[in-house]
């Protein structure tokens, strides 16, 4: 048998438990990135399906595109989604007003609050910062500036 210059073999993975593990790693796009890299590598119905699922699910287009580059090396028939417009993570602006409540007033670095933000919504970080890149500060800013500058007291209550 001669294989193309792109070597898969068909057969399960040794590591497929750890790979469906990175797979499902929803704070951390790089690692559902990694796991696809090796899941390419080995033709088999647990590979395609976790592959599927990335490709038609995951929040990060980047994700999806790999995926869907994945499953055309195993010749399925795929059709890569369209990237969603719009707001990624339904109620955004809620969870940042929320994380700058949870500073109780008190003045706080870009930083701070992107740690803050993170600790406090993993999964929608991850999303962000991928796909904001390095426009993740000015995001947060407008967010921020947008918020009304006195909620009501019983409002600030909560975190």
């Amino acid at each position: 048998i001669i294989m193309a210059s792109y070597d898969v073999v068909e057969q399960t993975p040794e590591n497929i438990e750890e790979l469906k593990t990175l797979a499902a790693t929803k704070t951390s796009y790089q690692t559902r990135l990694t796991a696809i890299h090796q899941l390419r590598k080995y033709k088999c119905r647990q590979s395609i399906d976790i592959l599927w699922r990335l490709m038609m699910q995951d929040k990060v287009y980047a994700v999806q595109e790999e995926a869907f580059r994945a499953l055309q090396r195993f010749d399925e028939k795929v059709k890569l989604p369209r990237k969603q417009k719009g707001h990624l993570v339904k109620d955004i602006n809620k969870r940042l007003e929320k994380v700058n409540n949870s500073f109780k007033g008190e003045s706080c670095t870009i930083e701070e609050f992107k740690e803050r933000f993170k600790s406090l919504y993993p999964t929608e970080f991850d999303i962000y910062s991928f796909e904001k890149k390095g426009k993740m500060d000015t995001l947060i800013k407008n967010v921020l500036a947008s918020l009304p500058s006195n909620p009501p007291a019983h409002k600030k209550d909560i975190a």
